[in-house]
């Protein structure tokens, strides 16, 4: 075991719009380090809602809203069985589950509709804002089969 907890490093908002979920949003997208990168597909995104007439964080924050399940399953072994038993998901886990849907599902786009990654990461977080699209049906498709497994909630630790 462990001698010391491990101590959050605390996350600082980003400097353009002084909101957590972007710098989170940034952090996820990034690839091997390239933080500038990174932040220039976000910021990029954000500029085209922003062009598009909509309040880019509201925006991003309703995706987020609608992508975030409220349940999830995890595996218990009880008697040489395993079975999946239904537990509600903690805030910090609930975004990064939200954003990690969203980037995948743009990420699962065609380059031949959209040619930037940008261009999918906006079609997807629109979709998500109006609770459409793949990162939503990934949602609904944990949370149902959490339902679908809430027999076996009492087996929670």
């Amino acid at each position: 075991m462990p001698r010391h907890p491990y101590k959050r490093q605390p996350v600082k908002p980003d400097e353009v719009y002084n909101s957590l979920e972007v710098t989170k949003l940034i952090s996820y997208v990034m690839v091997d380090g390239k933080r500038a990168v990174a932040a220039g597909l976000v910021y990029d995104l954000m500029d085209q809602l922003k062009k598009d007439g909509q309040d880019p964080l509201k925006v991003l924050h309703q995706a987020i809203e609608n992508v975030a399940p409220v349940y999830e399953v995890k595996p218990r072994r009880l008697g040489g069985a395993s079975y999946l038993v239904p537990t509600e998901v903690r805030r910090e886990r609930k975004l990064f589950l939200a954003i990690n849907w969203v980037i995948n599902a743009a990420k699962a786009r065609p380059n031949k509709e959209f040619h930037t990654f940008s261009q999918k990461l906006l079609a997807e977080i629109s979709e998500a804002a109006k609770n459409q699209g793949q990162a939503v049906a990934k949602k609904l498709q944990t949370e149902k089969l959490a339902e679908a497994n809430k027999a076996f909630a009492h087996l929670k630790w």
